[in-house]
């Protein structure tokens, strides 16, 4: 899973579109094009600053998002401004590169104006975060090395308050046109804000980045700094948590849905059939999605019954999950030794590397605990990108809430789908595109992102990672675990199940803790369609594979296969497909 403050992402259904044979690009065509993406993406970070910060752009560290109605419909109109500039643009007069680009950001441009009926905006605050969380998400992404970079958070809690009261507008507007999550996940967050209210300012996550300055800011500015950062907390960013207490606690919460299917929001079932095609860049329908879960639960169920019968345990598949959740050698008690044995792991794959790709990313990566505010509403684990420009390192952020909850044999599979060669590699590797547009580099179609990280689960039996049953296990049922997602996700937001019913569903046919379960099947709520596109991606990829492991026989290069994979960032499964059929295409197929 990644972790993305900011959709600076695309995620469409893409078709392939053949190549117009041309002699030469146009010269002024290809400028007006990029001309657009450039104006586009500097729109971008205008309008979401705390996007800007996370991808490393520091010009406006010391704004916070307007979330106000004319602020929405001035987007709304630039989109639609950009889709006929974009249109005015001749897509024959520009190279086969630029006409991929073009029907990309075409199909971006429309997927944003279709996506305007629906008004998931008015839902801006769930478990997993919101106004109420934002100092401890926000400064997972900041750097603090000058006086400035303090005095723009400042400026932002200074703000704080005003987007804090634009975020209640908009949860009224909630309110007053059934745009509401389901109360069963948001009975969470009463207890999440109430955490952020303190006594001492001191101890505000707020004002957490004074507490140990950084050398380079001098004793005066950080005993004026400190003055003023706390004033921000106690005039501001209190009163404010406060409002918004009241608010959550009394007025919204009790107009929460019990129902949780978001096919029973307005518009519902064309806002789930929208989020399903939009993160699998695919046209399969719910229940094409549901049935395609079912039979990979089915055919996993085979594989765990092997190695349940290989390391001799006496009982049922069931009785078995219940032995890999609860017996003490598979946990770790104590979240010192947890962190230092995922550091480990890391450090063990990152040499494996060159056997498995030709090109490697230059950035680094970190593995750090996921903040105490928010570790126990959250998964076990998750990826945050390193900043574009290379100055911040990504991070794979581990749980280590309940340590004892925390099962040692998913830890391999964990580790290569949120590090490397999971999201950090393919991000990384993306970013690293100088030849590509912005947009291009920091795309983030689920479907091929989330597709890759669980086929990086898979690469751990290429270099040897596997050779423990109990390792396997954990491959084999974090593949289950997304399997089950296109059942239960279906499940509850097309098919009229129950969370507890999600819930016993997904207990029945994976070993994961219970605590992590209910994280999960909360998550989907949160993120309706999130979750059917790692499974859905996956399969591709490993279908691709496999026809090119068919043609090529001997000759298959796994490396070289990977590189093209990889080679033009994230794209579309359609578009993913289309290159790697004609890389395959150009490639001398197996001797007989």
């Amino acid at each position: 899973m990644i972790f993305r403050p900011l959709a600076l992402v695309l995620t469409m259904c893409l078709l392939p579109i053949a190549p117009i044979a041309q002699a030469a690009p146009d010269a002024k065509a290809t400028a007006a094009l990029h001309a657009l993406f450039d104006a586009d993406y500097e729109r971008q970070l205008r309008e979401e600053p705390l996007g800007a910060s996370f991808l490393g752009d520091d010009r406006y560290n010391d704004k916070m998002p307007d979330l106000s109605p004319a602020a929405t419909a001035a987007h709304q109109q630039a989109v639609r401004d950009s889709r006929q500039t974009l249109l005015a643009i001749d897509r024959k007069l520009l190279s086969e590169a630029d006409q991929l680009n073009y029907d990309i950001y075409l199909r971006d441009l429309d997927e944003g104006i279709a996506g305007f009926r629906f008004h998931d905006e008015y839902m801006p605050v769930s478990h997993q975060g919101g106004v109420h969380t934002f100092a401890d998400g926000m400064l997972q992404g900041l750097r603090f090395e000058k006086a400035k970079d303090y005095s723009d958070w400042i400026a932002r809690l200074r703000a704080y308050g005003t987007y804090t009261d634009q975020t209640i507008a908009l949860m009224r507007q909630g309110i007053a046109s059934g745009w509401l999550r389901p109360k069963a996940i948001m009975q969470r967050v009463p207890a999440q804000i109430a955490g952020q209210i303190v006594a001492n300012p001191e101890d505000s996550a707020s004002y957490s980045p004074f507490k140990a300055m950084s050398v380079n800011v001098s004793a005066a500015d950080q005993a004026r700094l400190r003055a003023e950062a706390k004033a921000a907390v106690v005039d501001v960013v209190l009163p404010a948590l406060k409002r918004f207490q009241t608010f959550f606690n009394n007025e919204y919460l009790p107009k929460c849905r019990d129902s949780v299917a978001a096919g029973d929001l307005p518009d519902g079932k064309a806002y789930y059939d929208f989020l399903a095609a939009s993160y699998t860049t695919t046209d399969l329908s719910a229940a094409q999605i549901h049935e395609i879960g079912l039979k990979e639960v089915a055919r996993l169920h085979d594989d765990m019954e092997k190695i349940r019968v290989e390391v001799g345990f006496q009982g049922d598949l069931q009785a078995f999950f219940t032995y890999l959740r609860n017996d003490p050698k598979f946990h770790y008690n104590d979240g010192a030794q947890l962190l230092m044995a995922y550091r480990a792991l890391a450090k063990r794959i990152d040499p494996e590397l060159p056997r498995l790709f030709g090109t490697l990313p230059r950035a680094p990566y970190g593995v750090v605990p996921i903040p105490d505010a928010l570790a126990p509403d959250t998964t076990t684990a998750y990826y945050q990108a390193g900043s574009a420009d290379g100055r911040r390192a990504g991070n794979y952020y581990v749980n280590l809430y309940k340590p004892e909850t925390r099962l040692i044999w998913e830890m391999v599979p964990l580790t290569l789908h949120e590090s490397v060669p999971g999201h950090h590699l393919q991000i990384s590797i993306a970013n690293e595109l100088p030849e590509q547009p912005m947009f291009r580099r920091q795309a983030g179609f689920t479907a091929y992102v989330e597709g890759w990280a669980l086929y990086a689960e898979q690469l751990g039996y290429d270099v040897g990672l596997y050779s423990d049953p109990y390792d396997r296990m954990g491959q084999k049922a974090y593949e289950m675990w997304r399997a089950v997602r296109l059942v239960v996700d279906t499940g509850m937001h097309a098919q009229g199940w129950s969370r507890q019913q999600a819930i016993d569903y997904f207990k029945a046919n994976d070993p994961k803790s219970e605590h992590d379960i209910t994280n999960e099947i909360d998550r989907y709520l949160a993120t309706p369609g999130q979750a059917l596109a790692y499974k859905i991606g996956q399969m591709k990829i490993s279908e691709l594979r496999a026809k090119a492991q068919a043609k090529l026989g001997d000759r298959f290069d796994l490396r070289a296969f990977h590189d093209e994979l990889l080679g033009a960032g994230a794209l579309p499964l359609s578009v993913l497909e289309t290159r790697m059929n004609a890389w395959l295409d150009a490639q001398p197929a197996a001797a007989h």
